[in-house]
């Protein structure tokens, strides 16, 4: 659970309406418990709607290698999500997921994934990525966080933090512009070291361990979540926070932590 004092969360339950169930909800693919105030049926609602708000907003790449790519990567990936959700008995972790994956002419290099299986690449990560394996990575990466509702948590928190307790369809009418970039900071789009990073250092590893997983199941070696994460901080250069202003691991340690983890996501590799 996040470090927030008993007092504000006191308050912001009580703004919520939430007192009598404030006890933390539990990401069910990893048993972890999280704090999750708006309900997931709004949060899918809502992501449907600024999905399309931001893609209105702008360039949809024509690539057509890269959208190729990004089509048949996402179907690999949803379907291993998919497949884990319900061998593990939580397929209703799942429900309202309808799956679009949109290429964004955008020179960041960055990628997202709202509620609902709503995916954006942007095309400046697409030379980190290089190929179908290294867009794996990234995809099981940010599908992750989705399924393990980590931007919930985020939104949640923000929520108390910054607007008060108000609840997410008060905020989005009160002050909709003040909530819609909350909204986008809390999945990781246009977030600003110093404004709202979008997810903590425990959510990352949850997403880095998931996303290894889902790329084993859906036929991509996991080694290379390795070389893609040493692109990365190498595409990164020096411009990076210390790891103690950060909520994000450090490369070196993200990089020790997945090679810890490949005999595990091994176990479920089925080559293609």
């Amino acid at each position: 659970m996040s470090r927030i004092t008993r007092p504000v969360l006191l308050a912001a339950a009580a703004s919520l309406g939430l007192l009598g169930s404030l006890s933390c909800s539990t990401v069910a693919l990893t048993g972890r418990h999280q704090l999750t105030l708006v309900p997931e049926s709004e949060m899918l609602s809502v992501s449907s709607q600024q999905y399309g708000q931001f893609l209105s907003e702008n360039k949809v790449s024509a690539d057509p290698e890269g959208n190729a790519r990004l089509q048949r990567v996402g179907a690999r990936i949803s379907k291993a999500v998919e497949d884990y959700a319900k061998d593990s008995g939580h397929a209703d972790a799942l429900n309202g997921y309808q799956w679009e994956f949109k290429l964004v002419e955008s020179k960041e290099i960055n990628a997202w994934c709202m509620p609902g299986g709503k995916v954006v690449f942007y095309t400046g990560i697409l030379p980190v990525c290089r190929d179908d394996d290294g867009m794996a990575v990234v995809m099981g990466h940010e599908v992750a966080h989705a399924v393990a509702r980590h931007g919930n948590e985020r939104m949640s928190q923000q929520l108390m933090v910054q607007l008060g307790g108000t609840a997410l369809s008060v905020a989005l009418d009160s002050k909709p512009q003040e909530t819609q970039q909350l909204w986008m900071s809390a999945f990781g789009a246009g977030a600003q070291y110093g404004l709202l990073l979008p997810f903590g250092r425990g959510q990352e590893s949850e997403a880095d361990h998931l996303g290894l997983i889902f790329m084993a199941m859906a036929g991509y070696d996991p080694h290379h979540a390795v070389e893609f994460w040493q692109r990365m901080a190498a595409a990164s250069g020096s411009g990076k926070p210390p790891e103690f202003m950060s909520t994000h691991p450090s490369d070196e340690k993200r990089i020790a932590a997945i090679q810890q983890e490949l005999p595990e996501a091994l176990k479920y590799y089925k080559p293609r």
